[in-house]
């Protein structure tokens, strides 16, 4: 089977697209030497210095995010289940990026702290700082073997190389530029790709739709065929939640998704949260997220549309494979929904147009993996190493201690690779991953960051008990003792990561010692004066459209917008 799924899916490759190819990769390791250059501190190799300007960060906010996972997966789950998917964006993204431009990032920027367990340190005490710093480095791994697995099977599959070929090379290039240069390297390097990524997709999107003719035509391609016009709507997305209750459906994906799972994300993923952290200011690091979210709430229709439009014209992925692909068992071919992207590519795309699609998906692989390595780097080498291994050492041990990390993280990611090849659909092993390392973890932020009563004891305590009853909830759906089809044990595991971990906290807070107040001030809402979390608004600040506040209003009401019409 797997023989037939390679034959079929090779794409026809000339000398232009690998010319195409090999320009790209000359660029992408030029990026990294040239970077280099700027680095001569640690706080230059994992932060950048503190000097990069919003809208850089801004676009490397979203290319961190739009890794190889998320454009497969998103692709796939356009195929799987249509138009619900935009939920991953309009529910599951923009509103939790706009909370952190404007609530979090104040705190985050304005403490100085070099990544987000070392805030837990400072607001819970070492057990809390270990628990977070230990299960963050765990969840990066896992997921740039994600982005690695899907790198490797598309160059297998595109180009002929043999899967461990395709690894290596490709692990050895993120490697380079990312040791090279450190996150200045990786940022600059996300900038790039987030335009090759949109010169990719956006040309197999309108070629896509020219071929089913038009928008209409997609319509009536889909309401006659298996997934039904339901996928045609955003709302209420029941073959996405796996509930059968309109209701349910709506309150898993608002509750689970929109809030648990995407605030937990968004919020406490130092992936992305360093994206803003390396800004050279409060206002800047305020609107990097915002100023992402503008392309985020534009992102699906180059992503999900191509999935739509893939499942009613791609034979592989039509009629009598449909069954076996719900079941998630892949189709007679040997396809997945996973190869959706690369089915339409092969089938639409000529030479020439050819190498920049391939070199935009090498572009999103690239881009997620970037990010994994500079934030394990960093959390390895400031709040695991320096803190309970080597404390005094010079700055210089720590910034060379960052690049061995680095390779180091690379070589365990293709250990990781193979966990993530047992999932047809990686998108429920990503909504898995964050169920059990990001829900949790928000439930600790907000609580502390709002109430000044909660002790050390909880913070690590809640962390500790709520990724348990995640991981509960995905043994029990495993083992067939509850029942959760598509994304929603993923929903389900999120809301009781949360909801145990802040019953926890609360007992736990009355039955310990709350930390003294004037060590809290400026980890507190509270207890930190209001001016110090208030950006500027003179010199490169200046201008109403600097204001955070106003550019989140902005893109919300354009969401909101978003969600009534689709």
């Amino acid at each position: 089977m797997h023989v037939l799924a390679a034959a079929n899916l090779r794409l026809d490759a000339n000398a232009i697209d690998y010319v195409l190819l090999a320009f790209y990769f000359v660029l992408v390791l030029g990026i990294g030497y040239l970077a280099r250059r700027q680095v001569s501190t640690s706080l230059d190799f994992f932060l950048s210095g503190r000097s990069l300007p919003a809208w850089v960060t801004g676009l490397a906010f979203i290319s961190a995010n739009l890794g190889a996972v998320e454009v497969m997966g998103m692709s796939a789950n356009g195929a799987q289940y249509g138009l619900p998917t935009a939920h991953y964006f309009w529910i599951g993204a923009i509103p939790a990026m706009l909370f952190l431009g404007v609530v979090m990032m104040p705190f985050y920027y304005g403490s100085k702290v070099r990544s987000v367990p070392e805030f837990m340190l400072r607001r819970f005490g070492k057990p809390a700082h270990l628990v977070n710093g230990l299960s963050f480095a765990l969840a990066q791994i896992l997921i740039a073997g994600a982005n690695l697995y899907l790198l490797a099977n598309v160059v297998n599959l595109l180009l002929g190389w043999p899967l461990w070929v395709s690894i290596i090379v490709a692990a050895v290039i993120v490697l380079t530029y990312t040791a090279l240069g450190g996150l200045s390297a990786a940022i600059y390097n996300e900038v790039l790709q987030f335009f090759v990524i949109v010169a990719a997709l956006l040309p197999l999107t309108i070629v896509g739709l020219y071929k089913v003719g038009g928008w209409q035509g997609l319509v009536d391609k889909i309401s006659g065929g298996p997934g039904g016009a339901e996928q045609l709507h955003s709302w209420p997305g029941n073959q996405l939640t796996g509930f059968g209750s309109n209701f349910l459906s709506v309150l898993g994906l608002v509750f689970g998704l929109g809030f648990v799972l995407s605030f937990g994300y968004w919020t406490t993923n130092f992936v992305e949260v360093q994206r803003a952290m390396a800004s050279k200011s409060m206002s800047a690091a305020q609107r990097t997220p915002i100023i992402g979210a503008f392309p985020k709430m534009f992102v699906p229709f180059i992503v999900i549309i191509p999935g739509m439009i893939a499942a009613v014209t791609v034979t592989e992925l039509m009629g009598q494979n449909k069954e076996a692909l719900m079941a998630g068992n892949g189709a007679p071919s040997g396809a997945t929904f996973n190869d959706a992207l690369l089915l339409l590519m092969r089938d639409l795309l000529p030479n020439g147009m050819l190498g920049i699609a391939i070199a935009g998906l090498l572009a999103s692989f690239m881009a997620g993996m970037a990010a994994n390595l500079s934030a394990f780097n960093t959390v390895f080498t400031y709040d695991i190493w320096q803190a309970y291994v080597k404390k005094d050492e010079p700055d210089g041990y720590y910034l060379g201690l960052g690049r061995v990390v680095t390779a180091i993280a690379t070589i365990l990611a293709i250990g990781t690779a193979f966990i993530a090849s047992t999932y047809s659909n990686l998108m429920d092993y990503l909504q898995t991953l964050f169920s059990f390392f990001n829900a949790p973890l928000f439930a600790t932020f907000i609580l502390g960051m709002f109430w000044k009563r909660m002790t050390p004891h909880a913070g690590w305590s809640g962390l500790v008990l709520g990724t348990a009853s995640a991981i509960t909830v995905f043994g029990l759906n495993k083992g067939g003792v509850i029942s959760l089809p598509g994304q929603g044990a993923s929903f389900v595991a999120a809301i009781a990561a949360f909801v145990v971990d802040i019953v926890v906290s609360v007992l736990v807070t009355y039955a310990t010692k709350p930390k003294p107040k004037e060590e809290l001030v400026g980890l507190v809402y509270s207890l930190t004066p209001r001016e110090s979390l208030k950006a500027s608004t003179i010199g490169e600040d200046a201008g109403w459209y600097r204001r955070p506040g106003l550019l989140a209003g902005i893109a919300l009401i354009i969401t909101i917008l978003l969600n009534i019409a689709f």
